[in-house]
């Protein structure tokens, strides 16, 4: 059976299911899930991430690394993490980069938390000939604890799936996925308090039914926040534990074992709605009910939620840094300036590449960065107010 029966099959028997436990479905499933079969990246897959623009963002996100390790001290060893590395391209460039310092690279353990076998051999090649041999782990917390920490995590936040919940005249339901009168994977609403009634009982936002079965009541940490109190009904509010909890995790590991980490994404650098839920396939937006496990399935980083849920765990948490000024902080402009200045057949290119990255209406604005240091540690351009 495929996954969309599979999921049918699941639907029918126990009832609509959260969109939360539907992404991970999707991209989770250990046979047909997204990750287990689509290790394409770049050009030939179904999105294009920033290292795969330009190998001035590794490079200088290398940098960085370099920065942070010397403000801590040089400590050896040293855990250097990427979370969801794709195809090994940014970790690549950071060690290149890093060759400019080869007691870092004495130092360094190389970790890479990756899920996907096909991504896992994808990985081993692109750093056959790396300066350190890298070591895998299913999930942060199998990497040895006991030294301080380098972790990037470049995209893994939208990977992460959320809840989300809709203002209805009635309150709030739950947006879940159901089938339709044709057996369809469809999206419907589960009330959230005293069932609804009257003209209510029968269609919720856009027409979707809202008989379309059971759920068990979702998690505390999943249930629609208190300032949406006042949204007008259709209104939609996500909801991610699971990227409340990585943070949670992270801050909770540089605040006991040192050190950094740098995350990378598109997401809010405050509190709001929005449905951010979208379907990539082939570089084209898709319906996410379409071909479960054949489209790359993602929503906003919610960075407020990841910094308080860090600082909770005793994390320092600095701005929220648009990457456009994140990367010219770096010196990425300087860095562009001196690529086309050795290579000016290439200068055009170079330029395409900087403003993809770092232009307003290109990553510049949408993706942030932000850090979780250890209380104490100040790492380059997160030093706060």
């Amino acid at each position: 059976m495929s996954l969309l029966d599979r999921l049918r099959a699941q639907i029918a028997q126990d009832g609509p299911i959260s969109v939360a436990e539907y992404v991970t479905r999707c991209l989770h499933d250990p046979r047909d899930g997204y990750y287990a079969t689509r290790p394409a990246l770049g050009e030939d897959g179904d999105f294009l991430t920033a290292p795969a623009v330009s190998q001035m963002f590794g490079e200088l996100i290398g940098l960085w690394i370099l920065e942070t390790w010397t403000l801590m001290g040089r400590p050896a060893p040293v855990r250097l993490v990427e979370i969801g590395p794709g195809d090994g391209t940014l970790i690549s460039d950071i060690l290149r980069a890093a060759r400019l310092l080869p007691e870092f690279l004495a130092a360094a353990d190389l970790w890479l938390v990756e899920v996907s076998p096909p991504l896992r051999r994808v990985q081993a090649a692109k750093l056959a000939n790396a300066p350190v041999t890298p070591r895998w782990a299913d999930r942060l917390e199998a990497v040895p604890a006991g030294a301080p920490l380098l972790l990037v995590a470049n995209e893994v936040l939208d990977c992460l799936p959320a809840h989300q919940f809709v203002r209805t005249l009635d309150g709030w339901a739950e947006r879940v996925v159901g089938l339709d009168e044709h057996g369809n994977l469809a999206f419907g609403l589960k009330h959230l308090g005293p069932p609804p009634v009257g003209e209510a009982a029968r269609k919720g936002r856009w027409g979707e039914q809202t008989n379309v079965g059971q759920l068990p009541p979702p998690s505390p940490l999943a249930t629609p926040p208190p300032q949406g109190e006042d949204l007008e009904p259709g209104v939609v509010v996500e909801s991610s534990p699971a990227q409340a909890a990585l943070g949670s995790e992270i801050g909770h590991r540089v605040a006991r074992d040192g050190g950094a980490a740098l995350l990378i994404d598109y997401g809010r650098d405050a509190p709001g709605p929005g449905d951010t839920l979208q379907a990539l396939k082939a570089h084209t937006k898709v319906s996410p009910l379409a071909q479960p496990g054949q489209a790359d399935l993602t929503v906003w980083a919610d960075f407020p939620a990841v910094l308080a849920a860090a600082a909770e765990a005793g994390a320092t948490t600095g701005p929220i840094l648009p990457q456009g000024a994140f990367l010219q902080g770096l010196g990425i402009d300087q860095r562009a300036q001196a690529l086309a200045a050795a290579r000016p057949d290439q200068a055009d290119k170079l330029a395409r590449q900087l403003d993809r990255l770092t232009g307003a209406a290109q990553m510049g604005q949408l993706f942030k960065a932000v850090c979780l240091s250890a209380p104490g540690l100040s790492p380059p351009l997160f030093e706060g107010p």
